[in-house]
């Protein structure tokens, strides 16, 4: 699949994980920027583990990509937010069963706390899709 953004590779990213070091975009984009959006599910519950709040958080970036009509390939930046460092394996476990091969630039940061105590995960991303005549392609 074509992807509308060129990798920069410095030869950092491969030393520390599968992510790019920077993504370059030309030409002309729709973005698309959220939030931050934690591991809490449409109806507000939370999971109690990593890899339960881990799913719900990127199930709702999955869903504002779909509703931009974009895809996980779209993605161009990732910061995430974890609230205990030994949750890094699980989250990034489900991480990669989500984003299968796209590899945007990533920052993960362990914090003290989120928003809420019991939020150990949130999610930030810009994506971006090219538009020719005004339409996504």
């Amino acid at each position: 699949m074509a992807t509308i953004h060129e990798t920069l590779d410095t030869a950092i990213a491969k030393q520390i994980g599968s992510y790019s070091d920077a993504v370059l975009l030309n030409g002309n984009y729709r973005w698309l920027i959220t939030s931050g959006t934690p591991g809490l599910s449409p109806d507000g519950k939370i999971a109690n583990d990593i890899s339960g709040q881990a799913a719900s958080a990127w199930q709702n970036i999955l869903t504002m990509l779909g509703k931009a009509d974009m895809s996980v390939n779209d993605l161009v930046k990732v910061t995430q937010y974890l609230t205990r460092k030994e949750d890094i394996p699980g989250y990034v476990k489900v991480r990669k069963s989500i984003l299968g091969d796209a590899k945007p630039a990533f920052m993960l940061l362990v914090v003290d706390q989120l928003v809420w105590p019991n939020i150990l995960v949130e999610i930030e991303i810009i994506a971006a899709k090219r538009q020719v005549n005004g339409n996504a392609l």
